[in-house]
């Protein structure tokens, strides 16, 4: 008697459906699974509903802003404090690659100055001051009118930026890059003739923010 087994096509076809199905409930239940992770984190996002952080303007202070011609430069030394606050009570902020510059008239006048990252607790504020300076920062023709202007109304107006990335933390959980852009304005006063010392203003003043 032959002790060989044949094994006919249907039972091949058997056998690779049955492979099939074991893929297909693998496959489900991997997908399945990071659906549920994916859901609890979209649930808890939203049930927490993380709001924007909150940024005043508290100080600033302008030793340096001159214009030359031929071609438009400005050397400009500004230093400043800003407030950071996080409102949500659940919530805290990883605070990532964080960069202040100055501009006025919609054009930039200083170097882009780099911040410190930090981590912001929930309920918690933080002072954040710094320095920024240009030198030789090119600029429009139409700069020294602006200029000459804001000397003849007796005031300047400045806005301080801040451009990064903030991460949310809930517990141990925390989430992906979201980009923060905050704009602060700065009204300084300026009579006909510039004073000795540095223009200043300590007049605190809300700053815009988006994401």
């Amino acid at each position: 008697m032959s002790g060989n087994h044949e094994i006919s096509p249907q039972h091949c076809a058997k056998k690779g459906l049955s492979i099939h199905k074991r893929y297909k409930k693998l496959l489900y239940a991997l997908f399945t699974s990071i659906f549920s992770i994916l859901s609890i984190i979209f649930i808890i996002y939203f049930l927490l509903h993380p709001s924007k952080p909150e940024f005043s303007l508290k100080e600033v202070d302008i030793y340096q802003l001159n214009l030359f011609t031929h071609p438009q430069l400005v050397n400009s030394s500004i230093q400043f404090t800003l407030l950071s606050n996080n409102p949500n009570q659940k919530v805290g902020i990883y605070y990532d690659k964080l960069v202040v510059y100055a501009s006025y008239k919609k054009q930039q006048i200083t170097d882009y100055t780099s911040l410190e990252p930090f981590y912001q607790d929930h309920d918690e504020s933080n002072l954040l001051t710094a320095s920024v300076t240009g030198n030789g920062v090119p600029v429009t023709t139409s700069f020294g009118h602006e200029v000459l202007r804001d000397t003849t109304a007796g005031k300047v107006v400045l806005n301080i930026k801040v451009n990064g990335w903030l991460r949310w933390k809930v517990r141990s959980w925390v989430s992906g890059k979201y980009r923060l852009n905050v704009n602060c304005v700065a009204i300084m006063p300026l009579g006909p003739s510039i004073p000795s010392g540095p223009l200043s203003s300590r007049q605190g003043t809300q700053c815009s923010t988006t994401m």
